[in-house]
């Protein structure tokens, strides 16, 4: 059994989840316009933290670039009070992101072999594991915009190996050059606030966040109750590198399994946390891939309007998200979003709503075809 024993968010609308879920709840979006990339370009718009952010100052981490800055302030902040000791050869740690210290190239002059290692993730997530003092290697998970979803799915894992009494699954990526020009190549960025399951969406907004999931073995008491992280799956659609497929029926087929690994049914799903990232082709799958899998009417809701897409962190932030929602009995709502998609409209939410919640369905989508989906039950 996977349970969820603390979390932390820590993004431009709040550092912790509790102000992350209350902004959101609230309607506010940290989305702005930002300088452009490149002289002569266009603003950007992204969720971003303020260029004067500094973490707390009792961490001591002047030493520390920006990126490792924000895992180490979202994991103290998530296991500050916690039982657990995070130096016990019990406790593993993994790091989820997709580029890691790539905002350093934003600072450095040239690629010396210096900055080169201070690049590699599993540099990063070393670093970040000796601060805390863990006893176990770190784990990186890196596969494109489902690494926070995969992290916490390689979590339970390793859980169900008796091997570990807790997991610290932590994620981060930051908005830099090299990310915005990378997706502005794919004409893939949005010129203002993104609508996400939108008719007249037309891409994304980038975002920058940190978040942590601690799970433990035995089950943990969280203000408003228990959650189990109680199935999920993976699935790859080997479409295209970067476009997802057409028909959904890869997404499809990591729901069904992940129902099944969690011994539900398409029926018990009270909500989605959709990947909705705002691209027209994104949305469509995703619309696609709900019907196919039974889970089309279900109140769906992506908070990629208020945060922007936060690549590697996205799927620990928005299953954080989740489980709040589960926990305080609502569903937020989706920021930016505009009119119905033709020709499947989804049953979109566009206002936060009371509801008795019991499971939560995560889903999330990236690139090289990745897919997955988790489930989360209230008990």
């Amino acid at each position: 059994m996977a349970y969820v024993a603390a979390h932390n968010i820590l993004s431009p609308l709040g550092a912790t989840s509790a102000e992350t879920f209350a902004a959101v709840a609230a309607g506010g979006s940290a989305v702005a316009a930002h300088p452009p990339v490149f002289a002569g370009g266009e603003p950007v718009w992204a969720s971003k933290f303020p260029t004067d952010w500094q973490p707390p100052a009792h961490l001591a981490l002047a030493s520390y670039p920006r990126f490792e800055q924000l895992l180490i302030a979202s994991i103290a902040e998530a296991t500050a009070g916690l039982s657990i000791d995070l130096t016990s050869p019990r406790t593993a740690f993994v790091l989820a992101t997709t580029k890691g210290n790539i905002g350093l190239l934003d600072e450095e002059p040239e690629l010396t072999a210096e900055l080169h290692q201070r690049l590699q993730l599993y540099a990063s997530a070393e670093a970040v594991a000796s601060y805390f003092g863990s006893a176990v290697q770190p784990v990186v998970v890196s596969t494109a915009c489902i690494s926070g979803l995969a992290a916490l799915l390689l979590a339970q894992r390793l859980l169900a190996t008796g091997q570990y009494d807790a997991v610290v699954v932590a994620g981060a990526d930051t908005v830099s050059r090299f990310v915005l020009s990378g997706f502005g190549a794919f004409q893939a960025l949005s010129a203002a606030q993104c609508r996400p399951f939108s008719e007249d969406r037309d891409g994304i907004n980038l975002g920058e966040a940190a978040a942590t999931v601690v799970l433990t073995a035995a089950p943990a008491v969280l203000p408003g109750g228990t959650v189990r992280l109680a199935g999920g799956a993976i699935s790859n659609d080997a479409n295209h590198i970067s476009g997802p497929s057409r028909t959904g029926q890869e997404l499809a087929a990591a729901i069904a399994d992940a129902l099944a690994s969690a011994g539900l049914t398409a029926a018990q799903v009270d909500f989605i946390s959709g990947h909705g990232t705002a691209t027209p082709f994104n949305d469509a799958m995703e619309a696609k891939a709900f019907a196919l899998a039974g889970v089309a009417d279900r109140p769906v809701s992506s908070i990629k309007g208020a945060l922007g897409h936060t690549l590697g962190a996205a799927g620990l932030v928005e299953s954080v998200l989740s489980v709040l929602s589960l926990t305080r009995g609502q569903l937020l709502p989706t920021a930016g979003y505009s009119q119905p998609m033709q020709p499947a409209a989804l049953n979109v939410l566009v206002a936060t709503t009371p509801a008795e919640l019991r499971v939560g369905l995560k889903t999330a989508s990236g690139f090289g075809g990745c897919n997955g989906a988790l489930l989360l039950v209230r008990e």
